[in-house]
């Protein structure tokens, strides 16, 4: 499908002039998604940034092309905003991410959700964002990167409680359900509209390992198994979905991205059966720019998955210098071995700024990385 072996995961780091509005949208719960209403001049300068940035990466030689996510606030939560039935607003505390120092760090509070009626993914603003990066892109294939739809139901569900008896949804099944519709409703438009790569990004799979002590799940859930079963059905149900429409089904994993800090551990290893075996997904992104990730072996779990396709995040997004090209090029022949070169492709273990105030480092020291993941796929493809 692809010419280069290196792909990117979808997010870059936002020009200045963009970061403006994006810090006032930030503060702010008064306003509606996608907010061009709340702020005049806003959707202009986005709409420049975009094709700015789509011929930043045609000049970089990418080939599977995104709008940089520069049409987000965050990696996933602005997905959801664009369901009918969803209403933004400032919550009293952020996620909390492991700082540098080991330490907890909170990032921005705009993520609270509320519904408000049945959901609906019917006409929403990312197929506008689609059709823009499309007309933009030419020839060249694109993709769309969206909220994965178990990682959307944990949090709606498990974590926000966004059910019961003065709820629009009175149990977890039913918002389970109607959370599906709404996704296959999207899904289907977005076909509709010409889509032909869909991406669900996903940063839960982790903390089903036992190996994570990180995981919030082992506290309170004494049935891992079950979860994790029901965990994969969702995914499952919208991947089989997509694949009936004809999209080409992708999923990206990471242990969370966030101004150059994690959120988990946890090793591929621990929960490779489930989550890289039983999800039926074309190709998959996966994280491993440093140890969390465990032994490259886990790969294993997808040889008698022929046609599926890994992306090996070896290159990390968070640090500003090169990565160490020695290491990549060693755990590449390691999972060839496994998995052969053909099935294989190179990344960076998650974007450059899965929300917009991106990672710690330069936008030339961005593009210095991009350029050096195309090098060595270069060298090691040849």
């Amino acid at each position: 499908m692809t010419q280069t072996r290196f792909q990117i995961v979808g997010s870059l780091l936002r020009p200045t002039n963009l970061l403006a509005y994006k810090n006032e949208i930030e503060k702010r719960d008064n306003i509606q998604y996608p907010f061009y209403n709340d702020f005049p001049g806003y959707q202009a300068v986005e709409a420049a940034a975009v094709k700015n940035v789509i011929e930043q990466e045609k000049a970089h030689g990418l080939d599977v092309l995104t709008d940089g996510e520069y049409t987000k606030s965050m990696w996933h939560l602005d997905f959801i905003w664009g369901f009918a039935g969803v209403e933004r607003y400032i919550a009293d505390h952020g996620y909390t991410f492991e700082d540098h120092d080991g330490g907890d760090f909170e990032t921005r509070k705009d993520i609270g959700v509320r519904i408000t009626a049945p959901l609906s993914g019917k006409n929403h603003h990312f197929l506008d964002i689609y059709q823009a990066l499309k007309a933009a892109a030419g020839d060249q294939q694109v993709k769309l990167t969206v909220w994965g739809a178990a990682h959307a139901f944990t949090e709606l569900a498990l974590i926000d409680h966004l059910y019961g008896p003065n709820e629009v949804y009175k149990t977890a099944s039913e918002l389970k359900q109607g959370l599906i519709n709404a996704y296959k409703e999207f899904l289907t438009e977005y076909k509709a509209v010409g889509g032909q790569i869909i991406q669900f990004d996903d940063c839960l799979w982790e903390l089903f390992a036992d190996d994570n002590q990180q995981s919030f799940f082992s506290e309170e859930n004494s049935n891992l198994t079950d979860l994790a079963d029901d965990f994969i059905n969702i995914n499952n149900t919208i991947a089989d979905f997509g694949h009936q429409l004809g999209l080409k089904v992708w999923t990206h994993n990471c242990r969370g991205n966030y101004e150059s800090r994690h959120a988990a551990s946890g090793s591929y290893a621990a929960i490779a059966q489930k989550f890289l075996h039983d999800q039926h997904y074309d190709r998959f992104f996966l994280e491993w720019d440093d140890e969390r990730a465990g032994d490259i072996t886990a790969l294993k779990a997808l040889q008698d998955r022929p046609n599926v396709e890994v992306v090996l995040g070896l290159l990390s997004s968070k640090t500003n210098t090169l990565d160490d090209e020695d290491r990549v090029y060693r755990l590449l022949d390691q999972a060839s071995a496994i998995l052969g070169k053909d099935r294989l492709f190179l990344s960076h273990q998650c974007g450059f700024a899965s929300c917009d105030s991106g990672n710690e480092l330069t936008s030339a020291q961005e593009w210095a990385k991009i350029d050096q993941g195309q090098k060595i796929a270069a060298k090691f493809w040849a």
